[in-house]
């Protein structure tokens, strides 16, 4: 094992002694790329010119040369197709972190071959002096647009970034410290997986750093995994696929098993993209992709939104035309409009879907993608955003605006794997004391053999269960259709709003009529019986707010109806801000106690 020896946990490295690293990086990535991919070179004829040392580069994706210095410049992609190149942990810290901030830890822990294993010692020296690394993983505290972190970045170089007892401990070193500081931890994944020379040792690595990362998730404290390619194996099943939020890198390979494993194992040739980063993100494993140029952006906006402390509200927005608070606002008179035509309203493809009423009331959505288990369910987005200075969860059910759309979104019919993206971004949030804002849209969960197969009716029960007990306030905003369980599934709220031509119901009129008359032509009559629109809710007190429609939803009115969502959001946000978690649960409980 490690001999360890007391030491503190950050040793500064001297910005002379980086600066030779990166120099070192640069120079290795001009003479290893020339060939990366199918592992051709550039050549010249005795009678053409001689092309200087490292000024080509040939792309392992189109196969183009391409010019090192274009390269650089494109954040090492290639500026043709944009290929990401493979490089080293200081030219990725270059690029992430604000210039100089960076301080190295944990430096100085090597390994004392565990195992014994022959030969591996001097492997370990050669490395070291090729590479410049004295191992595999470089970690560290930096700062992103002046916010500080805690930064790990493997790197391939180094026995291709595979995890033996250094890389372990200086992970799980780098987890502590950052608990103890509560430093939000971004980690570069990059690994063929365990080490074999180290064996079971290495195994060991997998749960000390799992274990450590789960201590900081209860301390309440964010981690970001940026996949990059590749990242394999024992990495994958550990620190790799814990974030909080999980990133990669277009077009890396992913996966416990490798490809070539798995071919050899089954027998079988693997689809087209299989393993890599846009097929984990369709299959619901990761939250995004995000290119190279596009990374430190991404990460600064993240760790701002888990780092606001500002609980400041500004009660209106420019935009608002009407002064009065909703209360004194009065309903359309029934008369005027039957409950069968606010439910043909509530349907109408002109009706503003969950996007578009978020891409006005939150300027910095970033949404989050997949269930973990599955597929990502276009059906429900989330992601997290920010409102009157406060950082919030977002999730709605959203529907398409045309056929291609609607295909994607199955018209706004969540599979379970949508239930359990959106339960999952719910538990997150509560993690991070995130209030959570809700929309509704939907004319029920999707019913289909693929549904029940998956578990359909215990994804909501699920929902129902762990939204119950939230320790953060949700509020639901019923924006069209709300259908049955479907929409219950993301209503156990604290408070819940309608516009004022949406409804909320059992099921479908046409249902309704089906089943207790067997006639769903009398869906019209039906739709009185059983009081379904905003008005009599309200009366029901089903719910808490009817939001007004002069006219019904439209871009006409797109503007107007966002702000006053955006204003009693913010309402709602100061009402419970000084709530203990014990109040917020009860108030819920007792909410759905009283029907």
């Amino acid at each position: 094992m490690l001999n360890f020896k007391k030491q503190t946990y950050i040793s500064i490295a001297r910005n002379e002694e980086i600066n030779e690293r990166k120099a070192a990086e640069k120079n290795e990535f001009r003479q290893i790329n020339r060939s990366v991919g199918s592992g051709a070179t550039l050549h010249t004829s005795n009678t053409e010119p001689s092309v200087p040392e490292g000024l080509y580069i040939k792309c392992g994706n189109c196969g183009d040369a391409v010019l090192s210095e274009d390269v650089e410049k494109a954040n090492h992609t290639c500026p043709k197709c944009g290929y990401n190149f493979r490089i080293g942990a200081y030219q990725r810290l270059d690029m992430v972190l604000d210039e100089g901030s960076f301080e190295e830890w944990n430096k100085e822990l090597v390994t004392d071959n565990p195992l014994k294993f022959k030969g591996y010692e001097e492997k370990l020296t050669v490395l070291k002096g090729n590479t410049g690394l004295s191992e595999a993983v470089v970690t560290g505290k930096g700062a992103i647009h002046g916010m500080e972190l805690a930064i790990g970045v493997c790197d391939s170089r180094f026995l291709m970034g595979s995890m033996g007892e250094v890389v372990g401990e200086r992970i799980t070193r780098m987890v502590e410290k950052a608990t103890e500081d509560r430093l939000p931890i971004v980690i570069f994944a990059c690994s063929g997986g365990a080490r074999m020379q180290e064996g079971i040792v290495s195994l060991m690595q997998m749960a000390k750093t799992s274990q450590a990362l789960k201590r900081h998730a209860q301390a309440g404290q964010l981690y970001v995994s940026v996949l990059t390619d590749p990242t394999t194996g024992g990495v994958t099943a550990s620190f790799a696929m814990l974030g909080d939020i999980i990133l990669a890198e277009p077009g890396a390979l992913i996966g416990f098993a490798g490809p070539r494993v798995i071919e050899q194992t089954i027998g079988q040739k693997l689809p087209e993209g299989f393993q890599r980063s846009e097929f984990l993100l369709e299959k619901g494993l990761i939250d995004g992709i995000v290119k190279r140029s596009e990374l430190r952006h991404e990460l600064g906006e993240i760790i701002r939104m888990h780092t606001i402390k500002t609980d400041k509200i500004n009660t209106y927005d420019h935009y608002i035309k009407k002064n009065a608070p909703i209360a004194s606002i009065p309903l359309k008179d029934s008369a005027i409009m039957k409950a069968w035509d606010r439910v043909l309203v509530s349907r109408s493809a002109t009706r503003p879907t969950a996007m578009d009423y978020i891409s006005i009331i939150f300027k910095d959505f970033i949404e989050l993608h997949g269930d973990r288990a599955y597929r990502d369910d276009g059906a429900i987005i989330g992601g997290i955003a920010t409102v009157g200075g406060k950082a919030v969860t977002v999730i709605a059910q959203q529907k398409g605006k045309n056929t291609k759309e609607n295909i994607l979104r199955n018209f706004g019919m969540p599979y379970p794997e949508g239930y359990r993206k959106a339960l999952r971004l719910m538990k997150q949030a509560e993690q991070f004391l995130r209030p959570i804002i809700c929309f509704v849209d939907t004319p029920g969960a999707f019913c289909g053999i693929e549904a029940e197969e998956r578990g359909q009716g215990e994804a909501i029960a699920r929902n129902l269960f762990e939204m119950s007990a939230l320790k953060v306030p949700v509020v639901t905003i019923v924006i069209g259709e709300g259908g049955s369980g479907g929409a219950l599934a993301m209503a156990v709220s604290n408070e819940v709003w309608m516009l004022e031509n949406a409804t909320y119901s059992i099921l479908s009129p046409e249902g309704f009529a089906s089943i207790l008359w067997k006639d769903a032509k009398r869906a019209n009559e039906a739709a009185d019986v059983m009081r379904i629109t905003s008005k009599d809710l309200l009366s029901l007190k089903v719910i808490e707010k009817v939001i007004p429609e002069t006219v019904p939803a439209g871009e006409q009115n797109l503007y107007d109806l966002s702000g006053y969502m955006k204003n009693y959001i913010k309402e709602f946000l100061s009402k419970y801000k000084n709530k203990s978690p014990e109040e917020i649960v009860n108030e819920r409980y007792e909410r759905f106690r009283n029907f």
